[in-house]
């Protein structure tokens, strides 16, 4: 998280720093998210001319005005719901904190952006991309844990940064993970996924040394001696992608994409899938019912009274 920008008077920093705090220790927000509200928040600071104005006294107007002048420069409108999403947020907390008796960013008006399908490997593509021999390399050892477990869980990239080894539960094949605002989900993790996370384990005692107390349980170490990152587990997808001739780019979170396309086109069970992955509201989910065009194709064909194949 940066530190707010020199430029704002107390008046604008000192309730901003607190919404801030707040995100990051009771809501348990990620850096990533807080970095964007900060963002978000000193950038509609910073555009106030009104010498007199401050949190406490913005208005509707000026709001909408500044949401005018995004629209005007060209903003997307997922840039401009991020900043309406912001707003909404923060001056629900003044108003929790008896700072402001309304909520002026209530009614913005929140511009629809067309709704990009996530992209996903298809399950041939997935297995020659988990195909790799992993029995000479301790990294290759280590990826394939990593990226069977990605594909196996559906986790999201902080999640399996943010595992650690006793969150494992061997016996009933689960593992505990920690999700957006530090909300837990126990998720079940496949047979292959297990053996690789093994295999890996008796492995990672090479990399143990010298381990910051924080990084002790951590399940995925870096050859540096500490918890892998977000940036390295990146790296590690897409060379193996490339390693295993897939001509595409490939990201951590399209293996979590293809984990949620595949449930979904093997049970057709919505909600469980909502729960594996996490999601707090369906609609989230939904989107992957849009992916396989195909295998709709065929329900429909095989199911319609009308469009039954003879």
């Amino acid at each position: 998280m940066t530190k707010p920008n020199v430029e704002l008077s107390p008046q604008w920093q000192q309730p901003l720093l607190a919404f801030i705090r707040y995100l990051q220790y009771e809501r348990g927000y990620s850096s990533k998210t807080l970095d964007s509200y900060q963002r978000q928040l000193m950038q509609l600071a910073l555009s106030i001319t009104e010498t007199d104005s401050h949190w406490l006294n913005l208005t509707d107007s000026q709001l909408k005005q500044h949401i005018i002048s995004l629209r005007r420069t060209g903003a997307k409108p997922r840039t401009i719901a991020l900043k309406v999403a912001a707003l909404r947020s923060f001056f629900r907390f003044l108003q929790a904190q008896s700072k402001r008796s309304d909520n002026p960013a209530q009614y913005l008006s929140v511009p629809k952006a067309a709704r990009i399908l996530p992209k996903n490997l298809g399950i041939d593509q997935l297995n020659h991309l988990l195909s790799f021999d992993s029995s000479d390399d301790i990294l290759a050892c280590r990826d394939k844990a990593m990226l069977e477990l990605f594909y196996s869980s559906g986790l999201r990239l902080e999640e399996l940064v943010n595992a650690n080894i006793n969150d494992i539960d061997w016996q009933q094949q689960l593992l505990r993970v920690t999700g957006k605002g530090s909300k837990q989900r126990i998720v079940p993790v496949g047979k292959i996924a297990l053996a690789a996370v093994k295999d890996w384990l008796v492995q990672r005692p090479v990399f143990c040394s010298n381990l910051p107390e924080p990084d002790q349980q951590a399940l995925f170490l870096s050859k540096q001696h500490k918890r892998i990152s977000t940036r390295h587990v990146r790296e590690r997808v897409q060379f193996w992608a490339k390693q295993q001739g897939l001509n595409q780019h490939v990201h951590p979170h399209m293996l979590r994409h293809s984990f949620a396309s595949h449930m979904l086109e093997s049970s057709q069970d919505l909600r469980a899938v909502q729960e594996l992955l996490g999601h707090a509201n369906l609609s989230t989910t939904q989107v992957y019912t849009h992916l396989d065009f195909a295998h709709l194709a065929k329900v429909y064909d095989n199911a319609h009274p009308r469009a039954k194949k003879k």
